[in-house]
């Protein structure tokens, strides 16, 4: 495997996510920004946080597959979510958790960053996740 996640003693635990990823493949894997829109476009989930978490997650797990990847191979996810408060965590974890097993997302998640925006590209998007993964 490519990518080893851990973290080390000394830093914030428990945490949802790994601190560190040390990656020894040689293909760089970067997914654009996912929301929770189908391929055709039609929203997923207006208006429910933790349904566009769910299904942004399942577009970058597709993200990854098309280049050969899973949730295995990230290296770093990168959440940028509106508004973001944090009373909204548990509905953001809630969506992640309700797809993590379809997806093959591990828990603890890869290093992560949760980020609070003003606004995305569109009204109504809720959350976009980026991910970089590395692959042999």
């Amino acid at each position: 495997m490519p990518v080893q996640h851990f973290t080390p003693e000394g830093l914030l635990q428990p945490t949802p996510y790994h601190h560190v990823a040390v990656g020894t493949g040689s293909r760089h894997v970067h997914v654009s920004g996912q929301t929770s829109s189908l391929a055709d476009g039609t929203p997923v989930a207006v208006g429910d946080l933790s349904g566009q978490v769910a299904q942004a997650l399942r577009n970058t797990a597709r993200g990854l597959a098309g280049a050969g990847a899973t949730f295995d191979d990230v290296l770093r996810l990168t959440f940028y979510v509106t508004q973001w408060e944090p009373e909204k965590m548990e509905a953001f974890m809630a969506g992640a958790e309700a797809v993590a097993d379809e997806i093959g997302l591990p828990s603890p998640f890869p290093p992560s960053s949760l980020i609070g925006v003003n606004c995305l590209f569109a009204p109504g998007v809720l959350v976009e996740i980026e991910a970089t993964a590395l692959v042999d």
